[in-house]
């Protein structure tokens, strides 16, 4: 068994090329194919890159995502970023689960760089996850970082653990959500949130 492998040390976070490659040798091996043949050959080495990149989320920090981009403003108002498109990996079959983020926050002095609320969302998302983990993990690094009068988040998404086995349901959609401060606390905030992103919002779909 060989392997073209240029990818440097650097790129490959926390996964064990070299381990994923072989186990994934003998996982086509046990459903009793040929991992010699033409189309497979150079399948061990495409699975373990391709795991480099879904579960990157293992090997950021995220207080570096933030870096120097919080800013010292006098707005209190809600900032509301939705339909943030997201793919990770179900942690009990490994098969993905695709959909939207919604996030919203009240400042109480800072707000942070707009690019790095989705980058945040891809953070948990490329890790083994479920989506009600994931969901309360972005609502409470923000929470944490800014220390806004609020924050949530909402999360729908489409399962394909859901859709490909078991109940095989192909529309069966999840919808999870996190609050914090005024949006725990005041119905009518949270209303105004929830308001706003079911207001043309795009459906989770394939």
């Amino acid at each position: 068994m060989t392997f073209d492998d240029d990818m440097d040390d650097a790129d490959t976070g926390t996964i064990d090329l070299e381990v994923t490659r072989r186990l994934v040798y003998e996982l086509i091996k046990s459903v009793g194919e040929d991992p010699e043949r033409e189309g497979l050959k150079n399948t061990p080495d495409r699975v373990a890159r391709m795991y480099t990149e879904l579960l990157s989320g293992y090997s950021l920090e995220p207080e570096k995502i933030i870096n120097r981009a919080l800013f010292n403003v006098s707005y209190d108002e809600m900032v509301i970023v939705r339909d943030i498109e997201f793919y990770s990996l179900c942690e009990h079959h490994m098969l993905p689960f695709i959909g939207r983020a919604h996030v919203a926050y009240i400042p109480a002095g800072k707000v942070i760089g707009l690019s790095k609320i989705p980058r945040i969302v891809d953070l948990y998302a490329r890790r083994l996850q479920i989506q009600e983990r994931m969901t309360r993990q972005i609502a409470d690094f923000i929470q944490d970082a800014l220390k806004p009068q609020g924050v949530a988040v909402v999360v729908e998404a489409m399962h394909m653990c859901a859709m490909m086995r078991g109940v095989k349901k192909h529309d069966a959609r999840m919808t999870t959500s996190a609050m914090h401060g005024a949006f725990r606390a005041n119905l009518a905030t949270r209303q105004e949130f929830l308001d706003n992103i079911s207001r043309g919002s795009k459906p989770v779909q394939f």
